[in-house]
């Protein structure tokens, strides 16, 4: 088993609330340093103390195992607003917010997030049409998503 998977596995098992779930591991660096990032998401969100208590855990356990040969640095934390959503359960989490969506041929749509499901997402976006303003309504199916991203608005 991978690394990578290993820490993933024992993320999962730390995450007691059916809410929060496992969103990413990396690991980069070399055999003398590595730094080890797991993110976490949860539908209701995550608390700093959740992050704390999983970092504290999956420490233990890699110290424990002895896992890693040589020093690595753990971090424990949320998708930052600038990471691309990678799971279908995270648009769902963000239904109503702005989003912007590049499609695998590059190009970009923005606008509003209505739904989400297992295969697709509805977008809602004002555009102009025969010069008026209308709102449009497109279905996106998640295999024709490159990236995703949740626009924040400062209004």
């Amino acid at each position: 088993m991978e690394l990578n998977e290993k820490i993933a596995e024992m993320t999962m098992a730390q995450l007691t609330n059916s809410s929060q779930f496992l969103v990413d591991v990396v690991i980069t660096g070399n055999q003398a340093q590595r730094k080890i990032l797991v993110v976490l998401d949860g539908d209701n969100g995550v608390t700093i103390e959740d992050c704390a208590k999983v970092s504290r855990a999956i420490s233990s356990e890699l110290d424990e195992l002895d896992l890693i040969e040589g020093k690595f640095t753990l971090e424990v934390s949320t998708p930052g607003v600038d990471q691309p959503l990678k799971l279908k359960r995270q648009f769902k989490k963000n239904e109503g917010r702005g989003f912007k969506i590049v499609l695998k041929d590059k190009s970009i749509l923005k606008g509003t997030l209505v739904a989400a499901d297992e295969s697709k997402v509805e977008l809602e976006s004002e555009e102009k049409v025969n010069k008026k303003k209308e709102v449009l309504r497109r279905s996106i199916p998640f295999d024709q998503i490159d990236k995703a991203f949740v626009q924040i608005s400062f209004k």
